[in-house]
């Protein structure tokens, strides 16, 4: 009999001593309860909530959601529920047991992420990996890239976010910036204290953090694999919430909250690591050089970036940042040498800042991206072109196409490209497709208050 993804993922956590270390720290810190958390394909985090004793049946039998919450259980216009629809079959969801970590604010809850597969019940493929799973099709590509290649990916993102409440207002003279300034820095002490404390207790090296705009701090945690890192995104969303929660004031991952401030991005840095080797750098240089193996991989990426813009800005509001002129977002298709306006920009310590990701995208999504056209750059040999000098805000790209502006061509543009599709796969590209451009419909049809202020005496 064959043994199916889902049994191998039960007979791991029912193997001998594999739950042992779990019940200890249950024990010890008090837990009560646990969370089964799934990632969806927007990046929202679905599960169920069960009691702690209950931890060795669910380990092995897992838990059910309705299929439909991997696309956050959201009809489209038509009223048609996206993902498999009103009568389609559950998943199920067996935590990951390397995941399990408690709650820092509440030691009686603790939570394991959880990977997704087809139920045994079902007629076709019974116990499969589940198509629209972010987060196993991430672990899987990256865990079939490092068996063919020796090479891991490592990545950092900077997630952006704004902060709104009573103490929290920015003051700063006019046509200046409050970036980088201690006083408002400190006016936010409560926050950035209890975020680092709490994301040190998960598990977060937190490094460093600064003021950038009005009400918005970028916290930052030390960089590791890939798998690992996207786990943490989810981790810092989630307790940066808590935070927001605890002191009575708002929290937003926005974006691009108003016209005039400075987006909120989540850039990813990454570099290709060969054993304790950063391929992407030549020992012994002191200038900012990239080999030859990491101009191909980073060929791979920007060959399709224009395609990938429907994971790295998946909101109407994401495309804000890029029309926002001077605002350090980039505008064109491109990398350069530590030049801020470039889509990658090459850094010290050897590594690529990729920095359309903005801070609502889904994290697997966004490196399962990274993997696979790194891969397909290497393996081709793909050209970057020659590194931009100057600003990239005056011209275009004479090697890569344009990058797209609207949630509506970043659909199309995604529609286009065969080869992503053929790496996220139908189901989960048609979803993304649909989902996607039914929101652009709702927004296209949606009147503003833009408008309202244009047109409402413009006519006679």
């Amino acid at each position: 009999m064959t043994t199916t993804p889902l049994d191998a993922h039960r007979e791991g956590n029912a193997a001998a001593g594999a739950l042992d270390e779990i019940k200890a720290k249950i024990a010890e810190s008090g837990v009560d309860y646990l969370y089964l958390q799934v990632v969806s394909v927007t990046g929202r985090v679905v599960g169920k909530v069960i009691p702690a004793r209950h931890l060795e049946r669910v380990a092995t039998r897992g838990v059910q959601q309705h299929r439909t919450a991997a696309a956050n259980l959201q009809t489209s216009r038509e009223g048609n529920l996206m993902g498999g629809g009103i009568d389609a079959a559950e998943y199920t969801a067996i935590p990951d047991l390397d995941s399990f970590a408690v709650l820092p604010w509440d030691t009686s809850v603790a939570r394991f992420f959880c990977r997704a597969y087809e139920p045994d019940h079902v007629s076709d493929d019974p116990g499969a990996i589940f198509p629209l799973d972010s987060r196993g099709l991430m672990k899987d590509l990256h865990a079939d890239f490092t068996q063919r290649t020796g090479l891991e990916l490592r990545t950092g993102c900077e997630p952006e976010m704004v902060w709104e409440g009573a103490g929290l207002e920015a003051i700063y003279r006019p046509e200046s910036s409050p970036a980088y300034h201690i006083e408002h820095l400190e006016r936010h002490r409560p926050i950035y204290q209890k975020v680092i404390s709490y994301g040190q207790a998960l598990g977060l090296d937190m490094i460093e953090g600064d003021y950038e705009d009005p009400g918005q701090l970028e916290l930052n945690w030390m960089y590791d694999h890939s798998d690992l890192t996207a786990d943490r995104l989810i981790t810092y969303r989630q307790l940066c919430k808590q935070v927001a929660r605890e002191l009575g004031i708002q929290a937003t991952f926005m974006p691009k909250v108003a016209t005039g401030m400075m987006g909120n991005g989540c850039h990813h840095n990454f570099s290709l690591w060969r054993g304790d080797e950063n391929v992407l750098e030549e020992k012994g240089r002191k200038e900012l050089h990239l080999t030859d193996e990491g101009k191909h991989a980073l060929g791979g990426v920007l060959a399709h970036t224009a395609g990938g813009m429907l994971i790295m800005g998946q909101t109407v509001n994401s495309y804000k940042r890029y029309w926002d002129a001077g605002q350090f977002a980039p505008s064109q298709i491109n990398w350069g040498m530590d030049n801020k306006t470039c889509t990658v920009r090459l850094s010290a310590n050897g590594r690529l800042e990729y920095k359309l990701p903005d801070a609502m995208v889904n994290p697997y999504l966004s490196h399962a991206f990274l993997i696979a056209t790194i891969d397909e750059g290497l393996q081709r040999q793909a050209d970057p072109g020659a590194p931009q000098v100057g600003s990239s805000y005056a011209g275009v790209s004479e090697l890569f196409p344009p990058l797209p502006l609207t949630l509506g061509e970043a659909v199309d543009a995604f529609a286009k490209d065969d080869f992503l599709r053929g790496v996220f796969g139908d189901p989960m590209s048609d979803l993304l497709i649909e989902y996607k451009r039914d929101e652009w419909a709702r927004f296209c049809g949606y009147v503003t208050d833009w408008e309202r202020t244009m047109y409402w005496d413009e006519a006679p």
